[in-house]
């Protein structure tokens, strides 16, 4: 196989993968929004959800002298891909 023909598979996989990252996109809930709310922010922005996420946040408490990490919040984050019309 030619270095040309390599090359130019080389640029085409690159090409599909950043059209596909172009109609994905991650969108993190706000602390002072609903789940409800954060869908329909997606909703307008022209995406739909795939794909939630929820990652704790812990805080670092210092009890009987000891460090414990206690879960002090949760993170959401919705994965959402472009609706067909949109691109």
């Amino acid at each position: 196989m030619s270095n040309k023909l390599r090359k130019k598979q080389r640029n085409q996989k690159q090409n599909k993968v950043q059209k596909q990252d172009q109609q994905k996109k991650t969108f993190e809930r706000m602390t002072d929004e609903t789940i409800d709310q954060c869908l329909e922010r997606i909703q307008q922005a022209g995406y739909s959800p795939v794909r939630r996420i929820e990652k704790p946040i812990f805080k670092e408490v210092i009890e009987d002298g000891e460090k414990k990490l206690i879960p002090d919040q949760q993170r959401v984050i919705f994965e959402a891909i472009l609706n067909k019309g949109e691109h």
